[in-house]
């Protein structure tokens, strides 16, 4: 399912296996989430998906659920 993997992802970049994101997370959310943490994540992501967000997308996501929409739709998995 995506939204444990993304979940996962999360956990393993902030170091924090408690951590819980749902579709309304946004970095404001997650603390140590700055611009740095950003590229980790993104590049984690793709990874994780085997997908390439596209450049102009990667500074657009106002919240974890859009991110996770984008990675639906590059990835086709649902």
């Amino acid at each position: 399912m995506v939204q444990e993997r993304l979940e996962r992802v999360f956990q393993e970049i902030f170091s924090d296996h408690a951590l819980v994101v749902s579709d309304t997370t946004t970095a404001d959310d997650v603390p140590g989430w700055d611009s740095l943490a950003h590229i980790n994540l993104i590049y984690a992501l793709e990874t994780e998906f085997d997908v390439r967000i596209p450049d102009e997308r990667l500074s657009s996501f106002a919240n974890v659920g859009e991110l996770r929409a984008c990675i639906e739709e590059l990835s086709g998995a649902r």
